[in-house]
């Protein structure tokens, strides 16, 4: 109990660090369109990614035990579903859907976090829907189905921005799938996109799982290995990275037993390779674990990017001050030589007998008043105008980026400062921007560090599963003790132990 009241609290402490802390500067200051809490309230979500008709709603049908998602060879559903679970549903048998809902309740209702979506408009909203399911594997989980990746990767095919929309559910998801299949292990263009561009700078790499899917429409063992090497030449290639990521293995026993190609003893190997597909699914089932963490380096990453998002505001506006308040006293000076040679003419012209003369003295301070207003509503502010353009043009050097760290927020950050400094042509109140900057950089600093270490403590308590299963549910769900634990499910890929004949599966 007391491990499970820890989970609680930490979860609760670090959403209300980003409600209170982070979201208000965010939305102020244009960082996010939304509140950066909305993000991480819900469930934890797996996202699934590949090619057209690499098995993606054939495999979910599998963890889920039953047809929930249209298969077919060709592209079959070009909608983004997302399936979760119906817990008013009853247990029952039978997997099915219980309950559907379109795009529009879903990028309105607040329960759900994907108000970030909205941006992508109609055509994607009619693309976009909910599928609620009485799947015990979805008891802690939801996954979402994408459409498949085609060679055709501009706006106009699909009617919105698919790479946009793959980048932002990247960013929401605790674990992405990316599935290949065996005749398409060279990938189509919108794949080479997705994965060279939009999930790499989206999401981290330890989220992303590489597998290998349909290896049982394999004709051998060696057909299989082909198959395996020109997928990891070609992920090396897409990727840039000279070590090949791992790629896991799996295909549908239910597919697979509806398949006219099944012949006895024709796939002898798939037998050794079951570990894969237990693996697979332990690694999907084993997203709850990954949300607290995934919190964790959400507020490390959004503080650290804040806080380098306000210092280079910061910064601009103090130089700005400086830049003004020399000008000012520039202008202060050439006015007092105006209303001397003002105060020295009327002597000359005779209308003051001395400098000290009311007269010398009421046109001196006349000629110095209209001379600094004429400079300020005229050469200073075309000069104001001129630095803003300058900075603007090089908003790169407006603070230091002497190391790889802060070169890579910049990239996210850098145009949020462009924009910001044109909206505003440099003008917000210094003060409160400080008190903002202190309080974000607080979190960064030490709000992180406190997060770390109430997760090692976490790591050192004995473990829990059913506790760890608890974490999956919405924030503002009091109620944690109704929950199953996921591994307790039905495992329809659990294995039998092996014959005493031949060998027992090994780790691959």
């Amino acid at each position: 109990m007391y491990r499970e009241n820890y989970i609680n609290a930490l979860r609760l402490e670090m959403v209300e660090m980003v409600r209170d802390g982070l979201s208000p500067v965010a939305l102020k200051y244009g960082y996010s369109d939304v509140a950066l809490e909305s993000t991480i309230k819900w469930r934890p979500l797996v996202l699934v990614v590949g090619n057209y008709s690499s098995g993606k709603s054939t495999l979910i049908n599998e963890f889920l035990g039953g047809d929930v998602q249209a298969v077919g060879q060709a592209p079959t559903d070009d909608s983004f579903t997302i399936i979760t679970y119906d817990d008013a549903a009853a247990e029952q048998d039978t997997v099915r859907v219980t309950e559907k809902r379109d795009g529009k309740y879903l990028l309105n209702d607040p329960d759900y976090p994907f108000e970030i979506l909205k941006k992508h408009g109609q055509r994607f909203a009619s693309h976009f829907r909910l599928k609620k399911v009485n799947s015990p594997f979805l008891r802690n989980l939801a996954v979402i189905d994408t459409p498949g990746m085609l060679d055709s990767i501009t706006e106009r095919d699909r009617g919105y921005n698919y790479q946009d929309v793959i980048g932002d559910l990247a960013q929401l998801a605790d674990l992405v799938l990316v599935l290949f299949d065996p005749h398409k292990a060279g990938t189509v263009r919108e794949a080479h996109t997705s994965l060279r561009e939009t999930i790499s700078a989206r999401t981290f790499e330890d989220r992303v799982l590489f597998v290998l899917n349909r290896i049982d429409e394999c004709s051998s063992l060696s057909d299989l290995l082909q198959v395996y090497g020109t997928l990891c030449w070609n992920l090396s290639q897409i990727t840039g990275r000279k070590d090949i990521p791992a790629i896991h293995l799996t295909y549908s026993s239910r597919a697979a037993g509806k398949s006219d190609n099944s012949r006895p003893g024709s796939h002898d190997f798939l037998y050794h390779l079951q570990n894969q597909r237990k693996k697979l699914r332990e690694s999907v089932l084993d997203a709850p674990r990954r949300r607290l963490d995934n919190l964790a380096s959400f507020i490390e990453t959004h503080s650290e990017r804040l806080d380098q998002f306000l210092e280079a505001l910061l910064t601009h506006r103090k130089r700005t001050q400086k830049f003004q308040l020399k000008l000012t006293l520039i202008g202060a000076v050439l006015s007092l030589f105006l209303s001397g040679a003002a105060a020295y003419g009327a002597v000359i012209f005779g209308l003051a007998g001395a400098m000290t003369d009311p007269w010398a003295m009421v046109l001196a301070v006349a000629a110095f008043g209209a001379g600094l207003a004429f400079w300020i509503y005229g050469p200073m502010r075309i000069m104001m105008k001129a630095f803003q353009r300058r900075w603007r043009k090089k908003t790169d050097s407006i603070i230091s980026l002497d190391t790889q760290t802060r070169k890579d927020n910049w990239q996210s950050v850098g145009p949020l400062v462009f924009r910001y400094l044109q909206k505003t042509s440099g003008r917000y109140p210094v003060k409160t921007l400080k008190n903002e900057y202190a309080q974000v950089h607080e979190i960064y600093t030490e709000g992180s560090r406190e997060v770390r270490k109430a997760l090692n403590e976490l790591a050192n308590m004995a473990p829990d599963q059913a506790v760890f299963d608890n974490i999956s549910r919405p924030i503002e769900d009091e109620d944690f003790s109704g929950d199953k634990s996921a591994d307790d499910a039905s495992d329809p890929d659990q294995l039998s132990p092996p014959p005493q004949d031949r060998p027992a599966a090994s780790e691959k």
